[in-house]
């Protein structure tokens, strides 16, 4: 699920920054979302590295 939504929301990323018209805060918004989507992702790495240790 979260690999999911940080697909979608890389792409959402893409039109965006390709937009000249979005503004600081949508630009803003999308960091904090693009951080919260790798601070998952990255969650689920370790977990899954952490049983495949085990």
């Amino acid at each position: 699920m979260q690999l999911q939504m940080a697909d979608a929301l890389l792409d959402h990323a893409a039109d965006m920054l390709g937009d000249d018209k979005a503004t600081n805060p949508q630009l803003r918004f999308l960091g904090e979302q693009l951080s919260a989507a790798v601070r998952d992702v990255r969650r689920v790495a370790e977990s899954r590295g952490a049983r495949l240790s085990r």
